[in-house]
């Protein structure tokens, strides 16, 4: 019974310890709060408002109020490198730096806010030479993200290449497929220059990287093409369909060039047929169109579109029936003709386009690396008014 007693009688003591524990915490809080300068929260209130111009005026009151504040120092810094004032943002991080008395891990923060500010401003050497200083440190990783934008904008694609499997190998991310892009960027290159074994090798190492890349394929059989082995070309550019099937549009004249050349004309118009029959397409009709009028006239090819838009009903496919109506059409409907196609034509240019599946951006022909956000294969190989009528 004693035993009880003492048990009840500590606990209003342990109560009274836990109510001056909460009450330290609370002054803590509240006199840290009040050391806080009154710009701070303005400041904070601007941004959550919106309005950069006035937060920057906020924090450059506390940075003059108190200039050993490094974190004010990269809130500003971040700010004017938002805004596009890359001089003051350069200036601000460029301060930290020359503190002698910054924290190691706040230095490197200064270090790689700075390479930021170059990046941003266009001065690659600079910010290259930053995010280099950063290899032992916690931002590695995103220096050699940096890095990685930095070699594709200088298009040093080696040096791409090394960055990128860097990144791979240290668990930041699977790289496959820009890493045989980039082998394919220097592969293309060597064609340009007339070196197609070079470009083979290195075609070889892009699919090690990545056996699903379509441009490898592609660039493969242009490489045997180059080295007079049509047959070897046509076998590579076949392997497309095995990859991605509508990606064989973009090798659709190819194959019909390579059939041409070692006399089997109809072979190739059959095998686009049949390629047609499994994923129509504006840009694969086109090339079609044209040798069935080669081989077999006017009424095939007609005939052959007539097929096509009772499937795919689009306006870029009225435009090529308009265009082998008139063929052979009439004096007299020939003139009427004439202008509803050029009235047709008009508009369908505004949909012949591809589009960025990341971006929005559209363009008359078709990337491998998006132009508007610099990202690889994310152009479907179709136009968007093909895309539309899928959708």
């Amino acid at each position: 019974m004693e035993f009880e007693l003492w048990m009840l009688l500590g606990i209003p003591f342990f109560f009274g310890l836990g109510w001056l524990a909460a009450r330290v915490d609370i002054n803590e809080l509240v006199s840290e709060s009040r050391t806080l300068p009154r710009g701070y929260f303005k400041g904070l209130n601007h941004l959550l408002n919106e309005q950069p111009d006035k937060a920057i005026d906020s924090f450059i009151e506390i940075v003059k109020l108190d200039p050993e504040s490094a974190d004010m120092h990269f809130a500003l810094g971040n700010l004017f490198r938002r805004r596009g004032e890359t001089e003051r943002a350069i200036r601000v991080h460029q301060n930290l730096l020359a503190r002698p008395d910054l924290p190691g891990e706040q230095k490197a923060q200064a270090q790689y806010e700075l390479g930021m500010d170059y990046l941003k401003a266009g001065l690659l050497d600079r910010a290259e030479e930053s995010f280099n200083l950063l290899s032992d440190t916690p931002f590695a990783v995103q220096a050699r993200k940096a890095l990685l934008e930095i070699y594709q904008r200088e298009k040093e694609w080696k040096r791409a290449i090394e960055v990128a499997t860097g990144l791979q190998e240290s668990g930041a991310g699977a790289r496959q497929k820009e890493i045989a892009q980039f082998y394919c960027e220097l592969a293309q290159d060597a064609l340009v220059h007339l070196q197609p074994s070079d470009a083979m090798a290195l075609l070889d190492k892009a699919l090690q990287a990545d056996r699903s890349s379509v441009r490898a394929t592609i660039l493969h059989g242009d490489a045997l093409l180059a080295q007079d082995d049509v047959e070897g070309a046509l076998l590579a550019w076949r392997r497309v369909e095995h990859q991605s099937v509508p990606h064989v549009a973009l090798v659709a004249q190819r194959l019909m060039d390579g059939y041409r050349k070692v006399g089997r004309p109809q072979e190739g118009v059959n095998l686009l047929r049949a390629y047609l029959a499994e994923a129509s397409s504006i840009d694969l009709i086109e090339v079609v169109f044209k040798a069935v009028i080669e081989l077999d006239g006017v009424e095939a090819a007609k005939q052959l579109v007539i097929e096509e838009l009772r499937r795919n009903p689009t306006l870029l496919g009225l435009d090529k029936l308009l265009e082998a109506r008139l063929m052979d059409a009439p004096a007299h409907v020939w003139e009427e003709l004439s202008m509803v196609k050029n009235l047709v034509q008009r508009y369908t240019q505004k949909l012949a386009r591809y589009q960025c599946s990341h971006c929005g951006f559209k363009a008359r022909q078709f990337y491998w690396q998006c132009p508007g956000c610099s990202r690889w294969e994310t152009y479907p190989p179709r136009r968007t008014e093909e895309l539309n009528v899928m959708n």
